[in-house]
């Protein structure tokens, strides 16, 4: 009697033990296997208060948006004709903006010269020496010139060739609206990324000045226009410094 009570007590405990496995193996790409889910200990489980920050969470609010860049960045550009301060946009044009950056932070723009000015169009430089010596670059950029910034008066924007990711140190300032610039030609517009918040009538000057053919270029200063130096400023500095952009004076 004992033997039977015993044998069928065994068997029940086998007949749950089935119905309670699971019904599918984890190599089934159809039903995956149940999750195995282990509740953390009582002394490791963090709770919110009621400002968002978890019990053990040092970091204060304010220190987790730091590393978030700025949308803007800001430089001053020193010329032999006078002094741009100009706004960057980091935020519509990251890649133009960290590119031109990075050349100012080495000093590349110090001693290069406005090679090319049109009146009634742009003042370009940033690639040569008052020798007409072009100097070596970094590898080009990707264009940006669908981040919605238009050419306009007073507009930074990058120099390329017919190539629409070729732009490297070069740029141009818009010294009239030109609107043809945001069309694409050769596959793609000129991507504007910053714009001049003081010394547009150092712009007008420079590009007004006599122009002179000179080592196999076209529309060269007869008397080169050198870039001193170009530094990085602070907002608050570069706000101060600003003034409108005004329309070109009329002759």
């Amino acid at each position: 009697m004992m033997t039977r009570t015993l044998l069928a007590m065994v068997l029940s405990a086998l007949l749950c033990f089935c119905l309670s496995a699971p019904s599918a193996y984890a190599d089934d790409p159809k039903t995956p296997a149940p999750a195995k889910d282990a509740a953390p200990a009582k002394d490791d489980q963090k709770k919110d208060d009621a400002s968002g920050k978890k019990e053990g969470d040092n970091t204060k609010p304010e220190e987790k948006s730091v590393n978030q860049e700025p949308k803007k960045f800001y430089v001053k550009m020193v010329t032999t004709m006078g002094d741009l301060v100009i706004e960057l946009d980091n935020e519509n044009a990251p890649i133009s903006t960290k590119n031109f950056l990075a050349y100012v932070d080495k000093g590349f723009y110090d001693g290069t010269i406005f090679h090319r000015v049109i009146p009634g169009f742009m003042i370009q430089g940033g690639g040569f020496t008052s020798d007409m010596t072009q100097k070596p670059t970094d590898k080009p950029i990707k264009n940006e010139w669908k981040n919605g910034l238009k050419n306009l008066r007073g507009t930074l924007s990058m120099a390329r060739t017919s190539n629409p990711d070729s732009a490297t140190t070069q740029f141009f300032l818009n010294v009239v609206d030109n609107a043809f610039l945001d069309q694409p030609r050769d596959g793609a517009a000129y991507a504007v990324f910053g714009r001049v918040l003081s010394g547009m009538e150092v712009a007008d000057k420079i590009v007004a000045v006599p122009t002179v053919r000179k080592g196999g270029h076209e529309n060269v200063p007869k008397d080169p226009i050198e870039i001193k130096s170009v530094t990085r400023m602070s907002e608050e500095a570069a706000k101060a410094a600003s003034k409108p952009v005004e329309a070109p004076a009329k002759k």
